[in-house]
């Protein structure tokens, strides 16, 4: 009679692979660099105490962390002063980028997805996870189904009891 009421999981008998893109998201400190602190009056780039500033940065700061650099004064800052600040950084932070947070994490997911190894999901169902706790990037949704379409069976987006079908090869 145990045998008449056996509870089976449905799902993980159908060969379906869950996908959870936060997965992917890379753990680490993000921190941002405002240019406008470099600048004489927070409006003039004076070289030598542009220069000044960036050597003193502590770099152990940024250890390991990701790197967003931004202008968010009213002044025009020269491309060089971008290099400057990166050569002081590149030997300590994971990542540095131009920009705000939000194009942070977008290059980050875009690297992850890059770099990702979805070679088991070759010839199967896919779901993406379609609610995440962490923010995930729109982009990151176009690329991952660029990376998949190719090679997945299908691939639907959201939860196992609603999801919405993406496409079958």
């Amino acid at each position: 009679m145990a045998e008449e009421f056996e509870i089976r999981n449905k799902v993980a008998e159908s060969g379906l692979i869950n996908f959870d893109i936060a997965d992917l998201l890379p753990k680490g400190v993000r921190k941002g660099i405002d240019l406008k602190d470099f600048l004489f009056m927070e409006m003039i780039l004076k070289e030598k105490d542009f220069r000044e500033k960036v050597e003193a940065i502590n770099t152990e700061e940024y250890r390991d962390s990701y790197v967003y650099v931004y202008n968010s004064a009213d002044a025009i800052v020269p491309l060089w002063a971008y290099f400057l600040i990166t050569a002081k950084l590149t030997n300590t932070a994971k990542k540095i980028v131009y920009g705000n947070l939000q194009n942070l994490e977008i290059i980050l997911m875009h690297d992850a997805i890059s770099n990702y190894n979805f070679s088991e999901m070759n010839g199967k169902r896919v779901l993406v996870k379609g609610c995440s706790d962490k923010e995930i990037p729109e982009n990151a949704y176009i690329e991952l189904v660029e990376k998949l379409q190719p090679i997945v069976k299908s691939l639907m987006f959201g939860e196992a009891c609603s999801n919405v079908p993406i496409l079958k090869n």
